[in-house]
């Protein structure tokens, strides 16, 4: 069993998830992927031409931000759950089993519903167009 420490003397004071950025192999498809498929609203997009690169700012609900980039051949990273590393990149939905069918909908593989051992809670996994773990976590309205 893991030692549980108390909370810092001082803490950092993080108070959420800005963003996270992902780096696309190809742009148009994890755009189209990202805000037609997700639903994610576009903030802003901008072709940086210095680096031969988009920078698409997608937007959750909550606030929450995704980075979409694109590089000129950006080398290949694992990416499986189990690599070294950020494992996977996690949304919460009010309803996995309706999430679930609307990306299988839409032509997206979707593994079968699972239970969280100790939440209790039903999650799913799924990826984006470059194979980057994505995960459904059900917590209700």
């Amino acid at each position: 069993m893991p030692n549980v420490s108390p909370s810092p003397a001082r803490p950092v004071g993080l108070l959420g998830t800005h963003h996270v950025a992902i780096i696309a192999s190809d742009y148009a498809r994890s755009r189209h992927f990202y805000t037609e498929v997700l639903g994610l609203r576009v903030l802003a997009e901008h072709f940086r031409a210095e680096r031969q690169s988009w920078k698409l700012d997608l937007g959750l609900p909550d606030g929450t931000q995704v980075e979409l980039f694109s590089f000129p051949d950006p080398p290949s990273r694992p990416s499986r759950p189990e690599a070294c590393g950020l494992r996977h990149l996690a949304w919460r939905v009010a309803d996995v089993a309706a999430s679930k069918a609307a990306l299988e909908a839409a032509g997206v593989s979707v593994e079968p519903l699972r239970v969280d051992e100790f939440t209790g809670r039903r999650f799913t996994f799924f990826a984006d167009p470059d194979g980057l773990p994505l995960e459904l976590y059900e917590t209700g309205v």
